[in-house]
């Protein structure tokens, strides 16, 4: 029965065989999630530092707070509210910690500032582990928004070492400022910043200009690096018809995804015509009639469930799960999660912690844990 997903996914490990792909081992199993804790406001992201057992979670406020085993901290880690502009899409968006994190104390955050406009700041930890030092406050960049949507925020450090920072078009319908494909805009981009060297921090030869790596971007409200792959996987959100979600080589250089020219694999304004040349495809897209904003997850790396390992766990803000495996350039062993969960609300993040384990941010206020 085409309908039967074992014998599905046995078959698209077949064809993947005969294809010469990589076998992907097919496994039955149920994904399912757990509670971790409940009771923020607004959180918008949950991440740890390496090597570090405790969770941070942000609130679209202004406010980290750290969940240590099931409990959440009596105060926050870092309150930044009075700098913040928040509500709607604007708040507090991106926390990424510095890969030596546990020598040089270093993160970093992403926010709207009062003024509407896009901060990227580093901050130290003071003494205590459990707060951060707000003295230590240091503006590395600050990018004008024209609109209150379309913020990105997300922020990650790659296998390379470099902070990636992902902004949106500046908002709008239909990137009506024209930066998708403007080059000379930090906007509609994936920016890419050496923050060791030199102060406050450095291009690492980015071919689009000092900061940008790619261009071509609509809204990158969430992505992330495969830890064991060293894949950059891209939740794009789209405009009125398909979501898509990238898979690239953070080596490669002068990268396009396409916006406003295309959205998804398709033109965007048709009746004029375009062309897919010179751009990066989708590696899967989805219509409106399946969801209405992508929400960029995570690749599975954790020993505690062996058959997820692989797997890219990600969905839309409807409350909708998805997985999918990407396998020599190829989607296989694609999966919907949803009607065996238990109603999530709206998914506003994704995150992951240093075991590699996978976490679902409700915008009601409660984190997942994706269990077995």
């Amino acid at each position: 029965c085409p309908f039967d997903p074992v014998r599905r996914d046995q078959m698209a490990s077949f064809i993947g065989r005969a294809l010469g792909l990589t076998a992907v081992k097919v496994t039955p199993f149920a994904l399912g999630v757990e509670t971790v804790a409940s009771g923020f406001n607004a959180p918008t992201f949950v991440t740890s530092p390496p090597g570090d057992s405790r969770l941070f979670v942000t609130e679209l406020a202004g406010r980290i707070w750290i969940i240590d085993g099931a409990k959440k901290s009596v105060d926050p880690f870092l309150d930044i509210s009075a700098l913040v502009k928040s509500g709607g899409e604007q708040g507090l968006l991106g926390l990424a910690f510095h890969p030596d994190y546990s020598s040089n104390g270093y993160f970093y955050v992403d926010y709207i500032n009062k003024a509407g406009d896009s901060e990227l700041v580093r901050y130290s930890v003071s003494g205590d582990s459990m707060l951060a030092a707000p003295s230590t406050r240091l503006k590395l960049l600050e990018v004008d928004q024209p609109a209150t949507n379309h913020n990105g925020g997300m922020l990650a450090f790659g296998p390379d070492g470099y902070l990636y920072w992902g902004l949106g078009d500046g908002g709008g319908g239909g990137d009506p400022y024209e930066n998708g494909q403007d080059p000379s805009t930090l906007l509609g981009s994936m920016l890419r910043l050496d923050v060791d060297n030199p102060a406050p921090y450095g291009a690492p030869g980015n071919a689009w200009g000092s900061e940008v790596w790619a261009i071509g971007l609509r809204n990158p409200w969430r992505f992330s690096f495969d830890s064991q792959e060293g894949l950059l996987y891209i939740g794009d959100v789209g405009q009125g018809s398909w979501e898509e979600v990238d898979v690239v080589d953070p080596a490669a250089s002068a990268l396009n995804f396409g916006w406003n020219v295309l959205e998804g694999t398709h033109c965007y304004k048709p009746a004029s015509g375009c062309s897919s040349a010179g751009t990066v495809l989708p590696v899967l897209e989805y219509p409106h009639t399946e969801g209405v904003s992508v929400t960029g997850g995570y690749v599975h790396r954790s020993t505690v469930i062996p058959y997820l390992d692989g797997a890219y766990i990600y969905g839309d803000l409807l409350g909708k799960v998805w997985s999918f495996r990407y396998v020599d350039g190829v989607v296989v062993d694609q999966r919907d999660w949803t009607s065996g969960l238990p109603s999530l609300g709206a998914i506003w993040s994704f995150g992951q912690d240093a075991d590699g384990r996978v976490y679902i941010v409700s915008g009601g206020g409660t984190i997942y844990r994706v269990t077995g």
